[in-house]
């Protein structure tokens, strides 16, 4: 069995939980390719697909979508998991679901769809990113969930080896 993970990241903590469940997937013996959207090039020698995005003003980033839109017809014939990444805090903020969640998990029958905390370091924003963080009183910090990213992979595994592809 072999599993494409894959994010779209705007500052690179949703590239390092995708690592995470990547490494997570290999160490439970399942081969795992770990990628941004943009490389990802095809879907067919993939059995399964985790995918996920940051999240910014409630919203998947653009390439994470466009994955979606441009390879339905192959995340379909496959068991795909989704997960978000941008609630900052202790405890996280927003508690709210993703804007675009429900309608990314319908698009591509996702099996599960997880929001994961992520983290903020305010020197690597860009001018216009920081009057935004600025304006919603965002708390900089890692809030990543670590151990709760290794039990969510743990799950992927045990579904797929329960229903095999």
């Amino acid at each position: 069995m072999r599993v494409l993970v894959a994010a779209a990241s705007r500052h690179g903590s949703t590239t390092d939980i995708a690592r995470a469940i990547g490494t997570a997937l290999m160490l439970r013996m399942v081969e795992t390719d770990v990628r941004p959207v943009e490389q990802v090039v095809r879907l067919e020698t993939y059995d399964a697909v985790v995918l996920g995005s940051g999240i910014y003003m409630g919203r998947w980033l653009q390439p994470a979508k466009q994955f979606i839109e441009a390879n339905t017809d192959e995340l379909l014939k496959r068991p795909v998991w989704l997960f978000s990444s941008g609630p900052l805090g202790d405890p996280p903020k927003p508690v709210e679901e993703p804007a675009d969640a429900a309608r990314l998990v319908e698009a591509t029958h996702a099996r599960g769809h997880r929001v994961f905390a992520g983290s903020l370091d305010k020197h690597e924003l860009g001018i216009t990113e920081r009057a935004m963080v600025a304006a919603v009183h965002a708390p900089e910090g890692d809030y990543r969930p670590w151990d709760d990213i290794d039990a969510w992979a743990g799950e992927i595994v045990a579904e797929l080896v329960a229903a095999p592809v």
